[in-house]
């Protein structure tokens, strides 16, 4: 099925978008000449992090100045402060391999409305390859049309992810999280841009993803993209408040409901409903596990509900 007219507010979140390409295309021609900051230990900003960033913010603003937004760089200080419209925008995402010279990177912009995802687009300058949707419309990639993976076993399934890399971050959690998912999959990778990753899970690139420590813009534009290519995402437990809970896990619905029951007691997340009935889980608990499989269960029959009716 092909896409033949595109939303008005995805073709400027697309021009944006590549507007922002054609920037980080040009400074990759002389990386030696680029000016980096450090924002904390092994979190890097370049001037052509802050150039795209404001390349992005005029487009979207001159189409749309009541809106508001929540950029990386630039946080809430440009757009209206209290839009029900908010673009939230990552304009290089993989900062570390664009300044290394490695071609993973892109842009990621993303539109909710009363903080529901409804225009995505990831953006791979190196490659020219735009991801987009629209809620309700299909995820494509330039003029096709995507869906996620058909496999149903772990161990047949290519699992994306990301390592921590801030100061703060628990890795002794996370090894234990990896050392969890590798005993059971066919593969795991870590290309280190999580907007592109998760477009890959859409693609049916990988079976499934999964991170700690993400922000609002590192998921927005690729949580509708998954989901509107047939996928599932949510946090460690299943649910779906992942955007603001640093901890993200994605895939085909079927290895999605097994890669939540193994993630299930690594979660940061803590309800009071749950902490009132029992302690909370830690890690390697396994009274998390039937939890999340009912709530992935759950999920998955909804979003088989949805394949079933016409597009």
């Amino acid at each position: 099925m092909l896409q033949t007219s595109h939303h008005p507010m995805l073709n400027v979140a697309i021009k944006a978008a590549r507007a922002a390409g054609a920037i980080i295309n040009r400074a990759s021609l002389d990386l030696e000449a680029l000016r980096i900051n450090t924002k904390s230990p092994n979190d890097f900003v370049t001037e052509v992090d802050h150039a795209a960033e404001g390349v992005i913010i005029e487009t979207l603003l001159g189409a749309y100045p009541d809106h508001g937004i929540l950029a990386e760089e630039s946080g809430r200080t440009h757009g209206a402060k209290h839009s029900e419209y908010v673009w939230i925008i990552d304009p290089l995402d993989g900062t570390t391999n664009f300044i290394h010279g490695l071609p993973m990177y892109c842009v990621s912009i993303a539109l909710a409305h009363r903080g529901v995802v409804q225009q995505a687009v990831v953006y791979d300058p190196t490659r020219n390859d735009l991801f987009y949707a629209t809620k309700g419309r299909g995820a494509f990639l330039n003029d096709r049309r995507l869906r996620v993976s058909k496999r149903t076993r772990m161990s047949d399934a290519l699992i994306g992810t990301g390592f921590p890399f801030r100061r703060g971050d628990n890795f002794k959690r996370y090894v234990k999280m990896f050392e969890e998912v590798m005993q059971h999959c066919a593969g795991l990778r870590r290309p280190g841009a999580a907007a592109l990753d998760l477009c890959y899970v859409a693609a049916g690139y990988y079976d499934a993803f999964f991170e700690t420590g993400l922000q609002p813009w590192d998921v927005a534009a690729g949580s509708l993209i998954i989901t509107e290519a047939g996928g599932l995402i949510g946090n460690f437990t299943g649910e779906a408040d992942y955007l603001h809970q640093r901890e993200v896990v994605a895939g085909n619905p079927k290895i999605y409901a097994q890669l939540v029951t193994m993630l299930s007691p690594y979660t940061r997340v803590i309800k009071e409903e749950d902490t009132a009935a029992a302690p909370a889980p830690v890690e390697g608990d396994a009274e998390a596990a039937p939890v999340a499989r009912k709530r992935a269960a759950v999920r998955i029959k909804r979003d088989e509900k949805a394949d079933d009716a016409p597009l």
